[in-house]
This record gives structure tokens, sequence and C-alpha cells, in this order.
């Protein structure tokens, strides 16, 4: 490639930057990244960025899944991307990757509002941030074109994998070693061999097409331990999809008319009257009256991308909304009425000729709600132009639900939902976390099947969430990283980590675990199984402004946010309460802390004695068996007349003084920049004194 920047056009590269393979070649890399989700390009980014060589194997030549070719560029956020915590530090700067906030800032600067970078340049009320698929896709190209240029990335388009390649790895278990692709443009086959495979497809195409362990659809009770599914599982009880559809309002009688699809008001999923331009909501027990389609909380306003008006909240000519719209029950005893979600069909699980059909029947559905949309009224061009298409329909549909593999780790209802953490303001945190991820409530946009499970009261609601690492690995197959959405959860939970945000971080997860497993030299499932490893690898993401664990005070670009996390996720020095996601990095520490901190970091047993040896620290209180079994190991004392003083702050010095007797080969490499004064110690100076300490009994 020559030295001259990459150039693009309405975020479509020019052609110098795709490598096309000849017909049978075969090419070698490091990693491949297959499939075209938002996860495979966060997988590519991170790995280039790493220096590694990767391919990148997909089926458009466009970047970025979601955000783009699925034309859904309005972005799904938790509540928490809005947050400004006590210390001032805003959501975007705890709850997401560094990464993918300059993702979101360079879109904010690509669509100024009247000359003004504005924080939701498209102002729907979805989400926080609603740009076009143009200005995604502009953004996504200009952070992966250095690696590009650079040629450690390369960009397979147009293609999509027809065979895995596989040798035995020993035991019960085999080793992905490549993919032989089509290339559906061209219309020839080139096969690509890798150390590691990451499985990105928005289909888990690569689980069927390798025969590896997976399930789709509603599993059962028995497989995956969630007590609200039936002991009979339900396939085709599978989440609808959606092909988005990109209008423009115009002035009364200057729309375009998108037509309709042949069948319209025959076939059964193109009935105009079970489409619905206006919706009803329950509020507080109570239903409020019919939002129309134009209302400031309509469905244009749904998901609008472009907007002429400074004002959020109103809708005007000119305006752009991306319709992706599900089913609502109109009143309590109205009937459920739908947008363009597809629900008569799954496209996983049956054969390509039927997979074709329900794509070619679902598009046909989304032009028949913009013609039903136009017919009742409302002036609508469609934007082919933002697209990539003639119609203003994605290139791809929106996609909810895959092929999931069957992972080291399976996250189940029970680690995510409100009703299994009473009072507490986080879900699981994984021990071996390398993500997080926060949407209000478990989003299931079911099909017409019947069965599906369902989710009462506070057991839809989710709490912020994390990503295991043991979900990235398969159960019995090596050489293969699982991302997007083909990871280990269930049909329940991947409601919530399918997400815009959370599916960055999965395959942000999913790539740094590929290049540390090349760096290393082994396996994906050795990083998953040995804590010197996993803690590794957590190292890798959080120095790299990944966040692993939730905590709303300590921003991704903190000097002690990788000392912070990792401790926290390893268990050892966590939040003061589980009723918030305060870690207060700048508060003092006490003795009880402390030494319950060094008791976790040496997994020392906590101790019950017959007797307690400290009157303030009766059998009742918290930290009463940590205290003992440290008193037994010889490493802490009281401050006199059986006295322990639970609760008096710790200095840099007395701290000093318990690290030289527990851990004296570690001290010089502990105290390396925290003095060892008088001090009162902060909890972010516990963290960066003890954070040594780990990589010093993990001979990191």
């Amino acid at each position: 490639m020559s030295n001259a920047p990459l150039q693009q056009r309405q975020g479509v590269f020019e052609e110098r930057a795709f490598t096309r393979p000849q017909a049978n070649q075969t090419i070698s890399c490091q990693i491949l990244i297959v499939g075209g989700s938002t996860a495979a390009y966060s997988a590519a980014l991170v790995t280039a960025r790493a220096g590694l060589n990767v391919c990148l194997v997909q089926p458009t030549h466009i970047l970025g899944g979601q955000f783009t070719t699925q034309a859904l560029p309005a972005s799904d956020d938790g509540d928490l991307l809005k947050h400004l915590s006590h210390t001032g530090v805003t959501g975007e700067q705890f709850a997401i990757s560094k990464f993918q906030r300059q993702f979101r800032d360079r879109q904010r600067q690509l669509q100024p509002v009247q000359g003004k970078v504005v924080s939701n340049p498209g102002g729907g009320w979805v989400g926080l941030l609603c740009t076009s698929p143009i200005v995604a896709a502009t953004a996504l190209n200009e952070a992966i074109a250095p690696h590009l240029q650079a040629g450690n990335l390369k960009f397979i388009p147009h293609a999509e994998p027809t065979r895995i390649l596989t040798e035995s790895g020993g035991s019960d278990r085999k080793r992905v070693t490549g993919v032989v692709f089509h290339d559906h443009q061209r219309n020839l086959a080139f096969t690509v061999q890798a150390r590691i495979v990451i499985e990105a497809t928005d289909l888990g195409d690569v689980l069927e097409l390798g025969q590896i362990e997976s399930r789709i659809g509603q599993e059962t009770r028995s497989q995956t331990g969630e007590a609200a599914l039936p002991e009979r599982a339900l396939p085709e009880c599978q989440q609808s999809f959606t092909f988005g559809a990109i209008v423009e309002l115009t002035p009364p009688g200057n729309g375009v008319p998108i037509g309709a699809p042949a069948g319209y008001n025959r076939n059964a999923w193109l009935l105009a009257h079970q489409f619905e331009d206006r919706f009803w909501i329950k509020s507080g027990g109570k239903w409020e009256a019919a939002r129309h389609f134009l209302d400031p909380f309509g469905i244009f306003r749904y998901r609008r991308l472009i907007r002429s008006a400074t004002h959020e909240n109103s809708v005007t000519v000119g305006d752009v909304t991306v319709l992706n719209w599900g089913q609502h029950q109109h009143g309590e005893t109205g009937e459920w009425l739908c947008g363009n979600d597809y629900r008569v069909g799954e496209l996983v699980g049956v054969s390509r000729e039927e997979r074709k059909r329900h794509l070619k029947q679902a598009r046909d559905r989304a032009r028949a709600y913009v013609h039903f949309l136009q017919q009742r009224g409302n002036s609508l061009k469609p934007r082919g132009d933002l697209s990539w298409t003639a119609d203003g329909i994605g290139l791809e549909p929106y996609i909810r639900e895959a092929r999931r593999g069957v992972a080291l780790t399976t996250i189940r209802h029970e680690d995510v939902a409100k009703h299994f953490f009473p009072g507490q303001a986080r879900a699981r945190t994984f021990d071996d976390s390398v993500g997080i991820g926060q949407y209000h409530y478990l989003d299931l946009h079911g099909n017409d099947r019947q069965g599906h499970a369902s989710l009462p009261g506070d057991k839809v609601i989710a709490l912020p969430f994390s990503l295991p690492l043991g979900a990235l690995v398969p159960i019995h197959t090596d050489g293969l990283v699982l991302s997007a959405k083909s990871i280990g959860t269930t049909h329940i939970t991947n409601a919530a980590y399918r997400m815009h945000p959370m599916e960055w971080a999965i395959g942000e997860a999913s790539g740094y675990l590929a290049a540390l497993s090349i760096w290393m030299n082994v396996q994906p499932r050795a990083i998953a199984t040995q804590e010197a490893l996993t803690r590794k690898l957590q190292g890798l993401l959080t120095r790299n402004h990944i966040p692993i664990v939730w905590f709303d005070d300590v921003a991704h670009d903190d000097k002690d946010f990788e000392a912070i996390q990792v401790l926290a996720a390893a268990g050892i020095i966590r939040s003061e309460s589980h009723a918030n996601l305060h870690f207060h990095p700048q508060t003092t520490v006490n003795r009880a802390v402390v030494v319950t901190a060094l008791l976790n970091l040496l997994n020392i047993p906590p101790k019950v004695p017959a007797a307690p040896t400290f009157v303030d620290v009766p059998p009742d209180h918290w930290a009463y068996a940590n205290v003992e079994a440290m008193v037994a190991e010889g490493f802490v004392a009281g401050v006199g007349d059986r006295q322990f003083a639970p609760n008096r702050p710790i200095s840099r010095e007395q701290l000093s003084f318990l690290v030289k007797k527990a851990m004296p080969e570690a001290y010089d490499r502990a105290f390396a920049t925290v003095p060892t004064d008088r001090t009162l110690l902060l909890r972010r100076e516990l963290s960066r004194v003890f954070y040594e300490l780990l990589k010093t009994k993990l001979k990191l």
C-alpha cells in the first residue's frame, strides 16, 4: 500500500484499503476475526493497535455492525452513561473504555448542530448519542485507518465462512486452525489460517459450521440453572430481528412514496392492521394517553439521527430518523401492535435457504411499515444516501440474538437481575471480569413463538453487570475466542449483553484475550483457568483504560485505575458499601479494612477462636474472623488493653510495618510510589500498594 493517507467517502474506504485474496489462496495471520459485528470492529481495533498481524473478514465493505450496516447508530445506552458521580466523574469516563469514549466524541465533532458540538447530535430519546450511519462509519474508519495503512491489519470484505478447519487438541478437545471463506462478490473461495480465531459473526455461524458446542433459542432450566426457564428446550423462541428504515420528515406533500411490497395486506407479516403509528405506555401502574408518531416522545424522535433545531425535544421538517420499532399493547385491554420488528421466523438454527427467505420477508416488512406510515399522512422521504441502499432500508438487519457458545462460564439470569441482589447497586462481579455493561432491563423482543419465559417485576430489571472471562472461552474447543452475541450468555441474559456499548466492550475483551494468547503462546483457556494469567489479562485491559468493575468515581484515565480495578475484580479491595457504586479513592482506610484486604490477598481463611482477642471486635463485628486470623498469623496486634481499634485510620507508616512483616520480599516494590511517612493512608494508595503485592505473589 502507498504511503498516501487512506481516503473514505460517505463512510466507505477507497478500494486500496481492502485485501482481495485470489481464488484458492491461503493467507496466514496471528489473529483472524470473523464477522461484521460491532464486536468484530472493536476486537480488530485493539489487536491492530497492539501491533499484531490481524485479518478481519466480514460480509460487507463497511465496518461497524449495529452502528452502520444495521442502520442503528442510535446507541442503546444504559442510564449510567449519563451519570455524574459525586466526584465529578462522568458516565463516559467510568462506564465505557477510553477507545469507546473517543469514538462517541468524534461522532459529536463530525455532526454539529447549527455549528455547535452537542452531546446528542440526533436528539433521539432512546439514548444519549444518536448520529447518522455515515458519521458513525467515518469515525470508525478514522480510528482504524492507520493500522490498515501500516499493513498489520488486513480487511477482507464481501466474504462469509463456509468451513471451519480444526485439528485434534488433545484430550476431548479440538483446535480451530483456520476458516475457508466464500467471496460472494467475486464467487471464489479462499482460506485464512490463524493461531487464534475470534467468532464475531452476528449469528454465530462459526459455531454452527465448526460443530462447536452451542445453544440456540430458549434453553432448559437444567442446562443453565435459571429458575425462570421451563424444563423443555424451545430453540424457536428467539428474539425478533429488524431491518431499520431511515426516513426524513418533509413538508406536507413533499414525501417520496416507498411503495408497498408485493403481498402487502395479504401476507401475514405485511398486514397493515398490525402496524402502529402511535403507542401507549404504562407508568406507575397507570396507562398514559397514546403518543402520536410526531410527538416529542413519539416513534419518530425515538431514534432520531439528525435534527434541524437546537432544541432537542422538538420535531421539525428536515429531521431524519431510523425506524426500529417493536411491539406494544394499546391500553390494559387493548390489542398488541407492532412496527418493523420481524416476529414470524428465525435466522438461527434454520437452513441457509430459509434464512434468505426470512431476510427478504423482514426487509419487505420494513418497506411495508414505511408505506403504512406514509399512508397515515406522515410526509416521509427514504434516505438511501445514509444507509448505502436505494430505499433507506439497512444493508443488514439489526440482530438481537445469535447461536451462543457453551463456554467455561455461563452468565445466568441469577447473575444479572435485580431480584437476586436486594439492596445492592451491582449485579454479580465475577472475579475474572474483563468488562462491564449496563442496560436498565432485560430487553427481550420475543418472536411470535409460544413459551417465552416470563420475567415479572424486578426479575426483568438488570443491575450493572460484569463480563466473565470464562464466557469468552468455549468449553471444549481451543484456538477460538467467543465474541459479539456468541459468548456464554443465555437466551435471557443476552437481552442485556447485546446492547451497543456492551458489544463494543465484548470485542475489546475478546481482542485482548487473543492478543495475550499470542504473546504468552498459550491457549485462551489457560488464561481463563490460571489466576496469574487472568490477572495479567485484567491488568492489560485496565492499563488500556477498559473498566472491568463498576466504580462511578474512578475514571478510566485515573493514575490508579489499573490497581483499583484489578484488586476489586480479585475480591481483595472492593466498595465500602454494596448499596452504591463508589470506591472513595480519596478517603482514609481503617485498620479492619486493611486486615481484611491482606487476608484476601494471602488467601488466609478466617478464624473463629473460642473467645475474642479484642473487646472492640466482638463475634458480631463484620471483620471479627478476619482480624482473628491475622492475629493467629502474627501479622497484627492490638493497641493496648485488649483494644484493636478497627475503625481507626491507618497511616502509610503503619501499613509499611504490616507489609514488611507479611511480605518482606515485596516491600521495596510495594512502596516505590507511596511514602512511608505518618500521613493517613488513602484508599487509592492501599490499592496501589496491594497491587504490587499481588503481582509479587503471582510472579507477574
